[in-house]
């Protein structure tokens, strides 16, 4: 059998068959989610024919391409982005994930050990069947080239064919520039390949020096902290401060704290985090809430078992997971109640009056949820310990989900109990997600859809707010967002700033 398939391979094809087997395996195997969306965005029968043509002719003369120009080189580089188109059908199939530039900011930004996390049987066997196999194919099967004159033909009748289908398709302007989005992010390889170089062009903008905000003064010397807790993945509609019929949030509600309505300004971790600590929406790279306040003398701690937040430059104690077990070496380096450990020594200890600790966590980051918790906070069973969620019973994935966030419960009590234990300090914790998380509605799974098109459950967030003092809030704001953390924290520290809003701000101010 394997000398028969040897005798195959070495058997030359000529390139223009080869051309087209690759092409129509290529639409065939990675293309269904695109031609569905295609059909239910009700196109019609010739924008729905129109697609498979030039899907079939423009990946024949990028193939042809590769294959003449680039020889083997062009084989490599052809059987790399077979398994790229494997992987991405596997995350677009099972998670519903739409392949922008944000989703490939979050690929960017996910470790080892949490990539690690989405790795099932079904995934092994896209990679091996739909993946390794034709690359495999690719790089071993002989091609006749031909010569120079059936290569030219070759590509000036598929750029003929290519500008005869759009002329053909000029009335639909309208329908392709309202799908867009959906259709740009499901073509493979062009949607993961053009979306990457497209990140990392905004990640280059971002590393950049940042804007200097202008001067901030803090105007007392009265002691104040503020901890601001970044969640991961929190949605409010599972929190039962917000009505759910479950009690996820016990201690939270004993606590005394408040929760505001938010919507968040994005669907991922990167934009969600950089709007937390920004003064506004703005496409400029402005300095972000940490240094500021650093710049301005405020004792700044930046405690972190999470990525994606925007690179600071000014402050002086930033700390991970590892870091803090250096210090703590009894604490357990698997749960984010880490971040809290020595927080009443640290707030003590602070080398200005004023002081920001900002802890960010990793508590609901799918889809391994049943890992995000401790056994003592699996209230909720049979919890869903699968990475395919899409699979999964949905009882169990949301009991898994709820585990999280009763586990977000104690570890935001946790935080004000250490405050509570410095009663010298008048102190502020504010506890927001990034943004929220799909659960398998409208099936959609996890986050990271654009703004414009996400379900409320990747929108609507947690805004819980606890103060030492008993401090109103006010009460002509219905809804807050990223925005006003930045602007609330300047006031509860005392910051006099010429970017401070006080429309975005969430305390009441004394006339």
């Amino acid at each position: 059998m394997w000398q028969r398939v040897r005798e195959r391979l070495r058997r030359p094809m000529n390139i223009t068959w080869f051309s087209l087997v690759v092409s129509l395996f290529t639409v065939v195997a990675f293309h269904a989610p695109l031609m569905r969306a295609v059909v239910e965005g009700d196109a019609s029968w010739l924008i729905v024919a129109s697609f498979v043509v030039l899907l079939v002719v423009v990946n024949f003369l990028v193939t042809t391409l590769f294959l003449y120009l680039g020889r083997m080189v062009g084989r490599v580089v052809m059987a790399i982005l077979m398994i790229g188109n494997a992987m991405s059908l596997y995350f677009i199939n099972t998670y519903e994930v739409l392949l922008t530039r944000q989703m490939m900011g979050n690929v960017f930004n996910t470790r080892y050990s949490e990539a690690s996390a989405y790795m099932g049987l079904d995934a092994t066997l896209y990679f091996l069947l739909l993946g390794v196999l034709p690359a495999l194919y690719i790089v071993l099967r002989k091609v006749d080239y031909g010569t120079l004159r059936r290569f030219v033909l070759s590509v000036v009748a598929s750029i003929v064919a290519v500008v005869g289908v759009g002329a053909a398709n000029m009335n639909s302007v309208l329908w392709i520039d309202r799908h867009a989005t959906t259709i740009g992010s499901l073509v493979l390889p062009w949607s993961y390949v053009v979306n990457s170089i497209r990140q990392y062009n905004h990640v280059q903008m971002l590393n950049r020096e940042p804007i200097l905000l202008p001067d901030a003064t803090i105007t007392d010397e009265e002691r104040d902290v503020v901890v601001l807790v970044i969640g991961e993945s929190a949605r409010s509609a599972n929190f039962s401060l917000y009505g759910y019929d479950r009690d996820t949030n016990p201690l939270l509600a004993a606590d005394g704290v408040t929760a505001l309505r938010a919507r968040a300004s994005a669907t991922y971790t990167t934009e969600g985090v950089k709007a937390i600590l920004s003064h506004k929406r703005v496409e400029e790279y402005y300095e972000a809430l940490p240094d500021y306040l650093a710049r301005a003398g405020v004792d700044v701690v930046w405690r972190t078992s999470n990525w994606g937040e925007p690179t600071l430059h000014n402050v002086a104690r930033y700390e991970r997971v590892q870091d803090v077990k250096a210090q703590h070496s009894e604490a357990d380096d698997r749960y984010d109640e880490i971040l809290a450990c020595g927080l009443s020594d640290i707030v003590r200890g602070a080398t200005s009056a004023k002081q920001l600790v900002v802890l960010h966590t990793s508590t609901s980051h799918g889809p391994e949820y049943d890992k995000r918790y401790p056994k003592a906070f699996r209230r909720f069973v049979p919890a869903c310990n699968s990475v395919e969620v899409s699979k999964a019973d949905r009882g169990e994935l949301i009991n898994a989900y709820d585990n999280t966030i009763l586990y977000t419960d104690y570890l935001v009590h946790t935080v004000i109990e250490a405050l509570r234990a410095c009663d010298d300090v008048r102190a502020t914790v504010i506890y927001v997600s990034d943004h929220g998380e799909s659960l398998g509605e409208d099936n959609l799974y996890m986050h990271g859809m654009p703004l414009d098109m996400a379900p409320s459950e990747q929108v609507d967030i947690p805004f819980v707010v606890w103060t030492s003092d008993g401090a109103p809030l006010r009460e002509d704001i219905t809804t807050v967002g990223h925005f006003h953390v930045f602007h609330s924290v300047l006031h509860r520290l005392s910051i006099d700033s010429p970017v401070y809003d006080a429309s975005r701000n969430i305390f009441a101010v004394e006339e």
